[in-house]
């Protein structure tokens, strides 16, 4: 099957063509008729197998041969992401593939100046791509409108209905048309996603072109246990070990980041960081350096997880593993993109077994164990496997206590067992009678 067959139009044609995109994912396969023919979607694929391409292209088409001109201020499709990284890549790949077609597209979220994007969208604009934060910031100075909107997407779907954006996705929804195309994209959907999904769309329909939350069968994937103190040591050593060129490396807290940086730094690795407190400017510079392969590592937090498309990215390093189960197939997703292969490796300790066990489950399988010799744990990481078990810690056997007979016997008996009991002489206590006797009168 190709492109042409799925009933795309010739400047997108041109425009794939272009980019040497010959056969269709299967993703796109199913998803391009689906909303061409104007149906809510909920699509569900591993990472880096196309799914931008599988909404953006039929939504482009769409607003290119149906509807009004866009009028000022307002926007006819609009696609939400869950971070910053992630409006830039999508509205990249967008802009890429509506480069024929007499349509405008633009992005818009928090960590920059308001002002820029307030004027850029008094001229209107046909696709928006938008953090949820920074479009009701717009949306409430009245410098966007939803009038217009005919289709709505929610990329990487599971976390934009997540309970940390149910306020504003609800204040997004009030505001939406009633009428109109709703098409959920992500690698992952848990079954309570699911169930909101089913109140948010009109008879959908479900692509599913994997098991379900399946992490891609292009990476490998292996941890190693260590203790929690001795992480950075543990990716220090197999760094110089395995000779890594370009890693990109999770962690789970900012100043985790910033720890391991700076001591990436300090050991002569051109390494850099992003994490929610540095400016949005600084992560895309990060981000951008990192794909030109003039920084070696990236250490991120989780906003590094989704969507970000890396070319040929060959290791992802969990140094922390994810508080969210399904965060790791998107972490992990972003190495063995586009039938490449990749390779992910997790640094777990005690500590984590039960977030390991939640992995495991979801993405049904047993992750295999490598031990570094000189780190082997103190803190042992127990056993688990893709059932949810959790197999008990094995029991350190317990040191015979010394002498254990004698402690019982306190003071009384010396440490030796050849040496008589050193007796403390008891002092003499008097008697009740005795005293200076009282004279009889």
């Amino acid at each position: 099957m190709n492109f042409a067959k799925l009933g795309l139009i010739e400047p997108l044609l041109r425009t794939l063509q272009q980019r040497d995109y010959s056969t269709p994912t299967p993703i796109q396969a199913q998803a391009i008729p689906a909303v061409l023919a104007g149906r809510d979607l909920m699509a569900a694929a591993q990472t880096g197998t196309g799914k931008t391409a599988g909404f953006a292209l039929p939504v482009l088409q769409r607003l290119a041969l149906e509807g009004e001109k866009v009028a000022s201020n307002s926007i006819r499709a609009l696609v939400l992401v869950p971070t910053r990284e992630l409006a830039e890549q999508v509205h990249a790949n967008i802009r890429e593939y509506a480069e024929h077609l007499p349509l405008s597209t633009y992005a818009v979220y928090g960590g920059v100046s308001l002002n820029p994007q307030m004027m850029r969208l008094r001229r209107g604009v046909d696709l928006l791509v938008a953090t949820p934060g920074r479009l009701l910031d717009l949306f409430r100075q009245n410098a966007v409108k939803f009038g217009q909107v005919q289709t709505l997407v929610l990329d990487e779907a599971d976390r934009m209905l997540d309970l940390g954006f149910a306020e504003e996705l609800q204040a997004v929804y009030a505001a939406l048309p009633r009428k109109r195309q709703t098409l959920l994209f992500s690698a992952t959907f848990s079954d309570q996603i699911r169930m909101l999904a089913g109140l948010a769309l009109n008879d959908p329909l479900s692509i599913e072109v994997s098991p379900r939350n399946a992490a891609a069968t292009t990476v490998k994937q292996w941890l190693v246990p260590v203790d929690k103190k001795r992480k950075a040591d543990l990716f220090c050593h197999l760094m110089r070990k395995q000779r890594w060129k370009q890693v990109l490396v999770f962690a789970k807290t900012r100043n985790g980041v910033d720890q391991l940086v700076e001591r990436l730094l300090a050991e002569g690795v051109n390494a850099d960081g992003i994490h929610g407190d540095r400016p949005q400017a600084t992560r895309q510079r990060a981000l951008d350096t990192f794909k030109a392969r003039e920084v070696q590592v990236l250490v991120a937090t989780d906003v590094a997880a989704r969507g970000i498309d890396i070319d040929d990215l060959p290791l992802v390093v969990n140094l922390d593993l994810p508080i969210v189960a399904e965060d790791y197939v998107h972490r992990i997703g972003r190495t063995g993109r586009a039938g490449n292969k990749g390779e992910a490796i997790s640094l777990v300790c005690a500590d984590e077994v039960q977030l390991l066990s939640a992995i495991e489950v979801l993405i049904r399988q047993t992750l295999p164990r490598h031990e570094e010799p000189d780190f082997i744990p103190d803190h042992r990481v127990p056993m688990t496997d893709a059932s949810g078990q959790v197999l008990k810690k094995p029991k350190k056997p317990k040191k015979p206590k010394e002498n254990s007979a004698k402690r019982g016997l306190g003071k009384w008996m010396d440490s030796s067992e050849d040496s008589a009991p050193t007796v403390k002489p008891v002092r003499k206590v008097p008697s009740f009678n005795s005293g200076p006797r009282k004279r009889k009168p």
